[in-house]
């Protein structure tokens, strides 16, 4: 089941059991602010305004987040304090060549100490445009990143929390591979658009 709400993640956590999720898998904001995003295929530049990347999570909500999750991957690790004692990672290469884009996101893994390694290569168009989709978010990621984390990190029959779903490429990689998921995003319009991308992405699917 993939249960998508719009409101807020620390409200709801506050509401919840202790370790009610098997894994959360969550990309919060990273304090970065506004960014100009280039279209790889395009080549055309789309301005991203808003507020809520000003400033990062508060202390209160990795305390809840590991208070409900057995296990956490968290993105942004190099934004903020997130890394459990036992120190493991997960590196995203992006091998982008753009100026303003770093070239690898980091998130925190509470389960092991490895680091382990992702590419995805964005210089392909087919790849990009499934990474992109139709821009409904600035820090959109792709659904086959998500794929792998599922594949190589949940267990059949976990339930998985995301707190920030953003563009809602999460809930189609759950789809795609069977688990439960519950996912929250406070902003109306990233809910509605995720929330369609994932109807859409469904319908396709039973057509066939």
């Amino acid at each position: 089941m993939i249960d998508l709400k719009n409101m807020d993640c620390l409200e709801a956590m506050k509401q919840m059991d202790d370790n009610q999720f098997d894994l959360a898998i969550v990309d919060p904001p990273y304090g970065i602010g506004n960014f100009n995003m280039e279209n790889q295929v395009t080549k055309k530049i789309k301005k991203w305004q808003y507020d809520w990347n000003d400033t990062i999570p508060q202390d209160e909500y990795f305390i809840q987040l590991k208070r409900v999750s057995k296990e956490q991957i968290i993105w942004g690790a190099n934004y903020y304090n997130c890394f459990s004692e036992k120190g493991g990672a997960i590196i995203w290469y992006k091998d982008v060549k753009h100026p303003n884009m770093s070239k690898c996101e980091i998130a925190s893994y509470s389960r092991l100490k490895k680091v382990d390694f992702f590419r995805y290569d964005w210089s392909n168009t087919d790849k990009y445009n499934e990474l992109r989709g139709s821009d409904i978010h600035p820090c959109q990621k792709p659904v086959c990143l998500y794929e792998w984390i599922l594949d190589n990190y949940a267990n059949e029959g976990d339930k998985i929390l995301d707190t920030h779903l953003g563009s809602g490429s999460i809930a189609i990689a759950c789809h795609n591979r069977g688990f439960d998921l519950t996912g929250f995003e406070i902003d109306k319009e990233y809910f509605d658009n995720a929330r369609e991308r994932l109807r859409v992405h469904q319908s396709q699917l039973t057509m066939f």
